[in-house]
């Protein structure tokens, strides 16, 4: 296994964030000054310059397959929308005050709807967008800041029977609660008696897992009423990712990615394999679809890890700054990354 550089370009500012669209044609990347830039994959020239959010973008999110729709929050409360074929802005939602710093598009459609759903959060305000930017439902405000937000993936439906209705994970301060995706009622309230960072769901919908501010990882089976936690990083949990088999669960807070294995009744009381990096981790994935993981550091370490080694594979690369974020192409034939001094860099991953 080998990382090539492929392509390098350079926003105007940090790089907040990044994402691949569905048909892996185009990397978006936002900088944090507002602007964001749409590159085509094959050779990186920009096809798009977005002017974003003029007080500062936050976040980027692609619309599922099939919708060439780029959604984005920023520090002016608002969600914008983008035509990423023709570059032209494509509505906009006021949502809040507040900074929008959370987008999730649910993974499938909704009852007798195809439309995509958007969730976005800033503050306390939680609502569900469509690609229209119109209101499809508001939330009641959460007791406290709206901290991160996660649908949960569904199996496919019997011959038949209709689509099952995913969850929509929401965390604050003391709770996460998980709402139904198509009646909008609470369907349960997960307390815990601290901040949370992140959210993740496996890909089998079995799992639901936080990265805390404690710092600790805490995971539940929500329908089965358990729960597990693991504690001992060395800083607040920010990064979680789970590989396409729902086994392993990558987790960073300090200088290790830990990996635990989450299959049978799950982590706790089993030693996870620990990644240590000479720097702290600021980035980590699993592929899409095959089994390797990349981490990234804020030393602009860049490795590529097996679940079951506990040693980097040869694939390991050295970046000129910090990474802020990572993320694999579509078809796991492309790695990009983001850095602290706006370049953007995309390697491939060549077996």
């Amino acid at each position: 296994m080998e990382l090539k550089k492929h392509w390098a370009a350079r926003l105007d500012d940090y790089a907040i964030d990044l994402a691949w669209s569905p048909d892996g044609r185009f990397l978006a990347a936002a900088s944090s000054a507002g602007p964001i830039s749409l590159f085509q994959a094959a050779d990186g020239l920009r096809s798009h310059d977005l002017p974003g959010h003029g007080q500062g973008t936050n976040i980027i999110a692609w619309a599922p397959p099939g919708n060439l729709l780029l959604a984005s929050g920023g520090q002016d409360g608002a969600v914008k929308f983008w035509d990423a074929g023709s570059g032209q802005h494509a509505g906009t939602a006021e949502l809040a005050t507040d900074w929008v710093e959370h987008l999730a598009w649910r993974p499938t459609p909704g009852s007798g709807n195809s439309s995509p759903v958007l969730a976005a959060a800033a503050g306390r305000k939680l609502a569900l967008l469509r690609p229209d930017a119109s209101l499809a439902h508001a939330f009641p405000d959460a007791p406290k800041t709206v901290s991160a937000l996660a649908w949960q993936n569904t199996p496919p439906p019997r011959s038949g029977e209709p689509v099952p209705a995913p969850a929509l994970a929401a965390s604050h301060f003391g709770a996460v609660r998980l709402f139904d995706a198509d009646s909008f009622a609470l369907r349960k309230e997960l307390a815990y008696a601290n901040g949370v960072n992140a959210l993740a769901w496996s890909p089998d919908g079995r799992w639901l897992v936080s990265g805390n501010q404690d710092p600790s990882v805490h995971l539940w089976i929500p329908a089965e009423d358990d729960e597990l936690q693991m504690s001992g990083y060395e800083s607040k949990v920010k990064h979680l990712s789970f590989d396409p088999t729902s086994r392993w669960l990558a987790t960073a807070g300090g200088r290790d990615a830990c990996v635990w294995d989450c299959s049978g009744p799950g982590p706790e009381g089993r030693e996870p394999a620990m990644l240590a990096h000479e720097t702290p981790v600021s980035a980590l994935a699993f592929q899409n679809t095959h089994g390797l993981l990349a981490t990234a550091s804020h030393g602009g370490e860049v490795h590529l890890w097996s679940p079951e080694r506990r040693q980097p594979l040869r694939a390991t690369a050295r970046l000129p700054d910090a990474v802020t974020k990572l993320a694999w192409s579509p078809d796991d034939r492309m790695l990009a990354f983001g850095s602290e001094k706006g370049v953007i860099y995309v390697l491939k991953c060549d077996a």
